[in-house]
């Protein structure tokens, strides 16, 4: 395993039944979870190349094993102020629709699995098309996880100026 990834948990759990397999963690002070199945790996923050002319939430690209990976911010995504790297700050590294793509992420906090029966429908955050990325939420003991579909945070449009901030770069 290479010194700077954490882990590589699309080998350590599925989906299956009732059961959701996820890879939760925080942007502020919100809880956020995505399918595992989607998760290539969670790395420490890499250096990062800047893009010129790339959208507002790229950070710029990374050269993760000779592969170029276009690198979010999603804190910019979800338009909040931009990412204060700290020591726990990770990339996590994402298929969407079969592009690969890194998110920067406060904190990864686990991988866990949710009885599908906890959670809950999306609440209507706004009348805002944009915020359908919420697939619903998840109740656990204390606390709550907003469960994320990457396939609507990244639509096609998003994927397509990826796709250029990584030709640019290349």
């Amino acid at each position: 395993m290479n010194a700077n990834q954490d882990s590589k948990p699309a080998d350590q759990a599925r989906d299956t039944g009732d059961q959701l397999q996820l890879v939760s963690f925080q942007i502020e002070e919100d809880e956020f979870a995505i399918d595992i199945l989607s998760v290539q790996e969670i790395n420490r923050m890499l250096a990062i190349t800047r893009v010129p002319q790339s959208p507002a939430c790229v950070e710029g690209v990374i050269n993760l094993r000779g592969r170029i990976i276009p690198v979010v911010d999603l804190r910019k995504r979800f338009g909040l102020e931009a990412s204060k790297l700290n020591p726990e700050s990770r990339i996590i590294v994402v298929d969407v629709e079969h592009h690969l793509l890194g998110f920067i992420v406060d904190r990864v906090n686990e991988v866990l699995r949710l009885n599908r029966s906890i959670v809950e429908p999306a609440p209507a955050l706004s009348r805002r098309s944009d915020r359908d990325y919420v697939r619903g939420v998840g109740k656990l003991q204390d606390r709550l996880l907003i469960l994320l579909d990457l396939d609507r945070l990244f639509d096609a449009s998003d994927i397509a100026a990826f796709d250029q901030v990584t030709a640019a770069a290349a």
